[in-house]
């Protein structure tokens, strides 16, 4: 009988990557732990080296919808090769304590980011995807100490929107779930509108966003009314902006403009998807090597 992915069972652990010790592709063994911010119910998944290193930790923190789980790559490569790496549970998140969508805002989640940065502090290097992006972005402005900042396919800040119509902002639900970012198609589609994702990669993430709508409607109105930014108190610290999609795309033109208004670093991947530059079996090998050689140049 051939194996179905269709019927197995979802979530599973990403399979170890053969090549070195404990499955890290030439990387060093890695321990995990977690860290708990009662106080505001979040959960903290921490995947660390057998030894300490004096690399800066990483926070990396999520977008709508997501948890930790989007980031298990990434904690296994920079294990692997000397860095912490913390990933922010955002509350009503994967493992954090569920709350009730309407009381949460992106302010909300903007201090769950703040609190993060200050249980690892001193100036841990941030790294944000979608809405994540720039939730960090907007910490390391606001006077939170951070040692680099990395933004993956991030949302922009109110300087580079257009404005929003203001019925888009008007109608925004309360609540949403998947389907309202185009993830309740057939897995063999979205297999094909996301070329560098396997079917059991699609499936997984598909799983793992889940059915229930648990996202802060008010958070994304506010995202797209416009988060405004002040680029310029980031100019002593390192950036890097990373962008998916072919050149002439949306999510290309985006990272582009922001790279250019904050000064930063860019990387671009025409070939990779939002979720493929951290999920994909292959294509996220490609950016956190990129990640690794921005760390390893600014001594992060």
């Amino acid at each position: 009988m051939f194996d179905d992915p269709l019927d197995r069972d979802y979530p599973r652990q990403i399979p170890t990557e053969p090549g070195g010790p404990g499955g890290n592709g030439g990387g060093r063994p890695i321990r995990k732990d977690e860290i708990e911010l009662e106080a505001r119910g979040l959960y903290i998944e921490s995947w660390l080296p057998e030894r300490r290193s004096r690399r800066r930790p990483l926070l990396l923190v999520h977008g709508e919808l997501a948890g930790s789980w989007v980031w298990e790559r990434w904690l296994r490569y920079f294990a692997g090769r000397g860095w912490e790496g913390h990933a922010l549970n955002l509350r009503n998140h994967y493992w954090s304590k569920t709350a009730d969508p309407a009381t949460l805002s992106f302010d909300t989640y903007l201090e769950d980011v703040i609190a993060g940065i200050e249980r690892l502090g001193p100036d841990p290097v941030v790294v944000g995807h979608g809405m994540g992006g720039l939730l960090v972005l907007k910490a390391a402005t606001e006077g939170s100490g951070v040692a680099g900042i990395v933004l993956v396919d991030a949302e922009l800040p109110a300087e580079l929107r257009a404005p929003a119509r203001p019925y888009v902002v008007r109608d925004a639900p309360v609540a949403y779930g998947r389907a309202r970012i185009g993830w309740d198609a057939p897995p063999e589609k979205l297999q094909r509108e996301n070329r560098d994702l396997t079917l059991d990669d699609v499936l997984r993430i598909q799983h793992l966003l889940g059915q229930k709508q648990h996202e802060s409607g008010r958070a994304r109105a506010e995202v797209q009314a416009g988060v405004p930014v002040t680029a310029g108190s980031l100019q002593d610290r390192p950036r890097l902006v990373i962008g998916s999609g072919l050149d002439g795309s949306a999510a290309a033109v985006a990272a582009e403009s922001l790279a250019t208004w904050l000064g930063a670093e860019h990387e671009q991947y025409g070939a990779h998807s939002h979720y493929g530059l951290l999920l994909g079996t292959d294509s996220h090998r490609q950016v956190v090597e990129r990640v690794r050689a921005f760390l390893e140049a600014h001594h992060l």
